[in-house]
C-alpha cells in the first residue's frame, strides 16, 4: 500500500466561525495586481509595465492568535508549572520546548461522538472506547477525540458543541505515558458555557478547565480544532503535528495530519 495522508487541520480563514469572535483570526491578501506599491521602492526607476505581465507578488498579512486554527497547546498555556504528580513540580515548557518525539508517533482514535454537548468524558469511558476497539496504550501514543464538534466547523454553534475531556480521563491517558492528544472541539475541555452552568450552580472553581489543569500534575500537549477524524480507524496510522517555533509561547500552529504506512508502524500497530 502506498503511503497516503489525512490532513487534519482546519483552515485558517476570514469569515468562518472556528472561534468566539473577539479571537477570530483575521487575513488581508494583496493580489498580485496591487503589490506594484510595495516592490518599487526596492528598485529605484521600475514601473509595473516593467514586471512580467505588469504583475507583482502575492501576499498576506495576518493577525492571530497563536490558538487560532489548529494549534498545538504547549503545558505552559496550563498552568506555569507541571509534573508535581511526579515528584516536583517544574517550570512548565513553552511550545518551542517540547520534544520533538512527542510530535510524531503512532495515532488512536477514540469516539466520542454519540456524548452530548457539554459532557466531560471521564476515566470509566476512555476505558471503555479503549476495551470495545481492542488497543492498549502505549507510552508517546497520540491519542485523538472524535467527537460531535467535528462536523460542526464552521457553524454558528461550532464552539459550543462536543464533550470534553476531564481532568480523571486526561490523567487516565498521561498516567499510561500518553504525552500529547488531541481534540475536533474548540477545546480539550467541555465548552465553556456548559461549564459555566455548572459553576454557578456549585461554585466549585475546580470545574473550569479540569482537562487543561491535568497538566499541573503531569505536563503534556494537546492538539485543538482538529478536522476529519471521521475519516480515521481507530489504529493503524501515525499523525505529525510538529509546532511553529514560536519563542517562549503558549501554543503553536501546526499542519497535523495523519500518515497511513505500515513502514512506519510498530510491528504490533494494526488497523482496528
Amino acid at each position: 500500500m502506498p503511503r497516503t495522508f489525512v490532513d487534519l487541520s482546519i483552515y485558517l480563514e476570514n469569515d468562518v466561525i472556528s472561534d468566539p469572535p473577539a479571537f477570530a483570526p483575521k487575513i488581508q491578501y494583496f493580489s498580485h495586481e496591487n503589490t506594484f506599491a510595495q516592490i518599487a521602492p526596492f528598485f529605484p526607476g521600475l514601473k509595473k509595465e516593467d514586471l512580467p505581465d505588469g504583475e507583482g507578488w502575492a501576499v498576506e498579512l495576518v493577525q492571530l492568535s497563536t490558538h487560532n486554527g489548529t494549534h498545538l497547546d504547549a503545558p505552559y498555556h496550563f498552568h506555569s508549572t507541571m509534573d508535581k504528580a511526579l515528584g516536583q513540580a517544574r517550570p512548565a515548557i513553552a511550545i518551542d520546548q517540547v520534544p520533538l518525539e512527542w510530535c510524531f508517533q503512532p495515532g488512536v482514535k477514540l469516539d466520542f461522538r454519540h456524548f452530548p454537548d457539554g459532557y466531560v468524558a471521564t476515566a470509566k469511558d476512555v476505558e471503555a472506547e479503549l476495551k470495545r476497539i481492542g488497543h492498549t496504550l502505549s507510552p508517546l501514543e497520540i491519542v485523538v477525540v472524535n467527537t460531535s464538534a467535528g462536523v460542526k466547523y464552521g457553524r454558528q454553534d461550532y464552539v459550543t458543541s462536543g464533550c470534553g475531556m476531564g481532568y480523571e480521563a486526561t490523567m487516565y491517558l498521561l498516567e499510561r505515558g500518553v504525552r500529547l492528544t488531541g481534540i475536533d472541539g474548540w477545546s480539550w475541555d467541555a465548552p465553556f458555557v456548559y461549564t459555566a452552568k455548572k459553576y454557578a450552580e456549585t461554585k466549585d472553581a475546580s470545574l473550569i478547565w479540569e482537562g487543561h489543569k491535568a497538566g499541573r500534575d503531569i505536563g503534556y500537549c494537546h492538539l485543538e480544532k482538529l478536522h476529519n477524524l471521521e475519516a480515521l480507524p481507530h489504529t493503524g496510522f501515525m499523525i505529525s503535528c510538529f509546532p511553529h517555533k514560536i519563542r517562549g509561547a503558549s501554543a503553536g500552529w501546526t499542519r497535523a495530519v495523519a500518515i497511513f504506512d505500515d513502514a512506519l508502524l510498530p510491528a504490533k500497530a494494526e488497523k482496528m
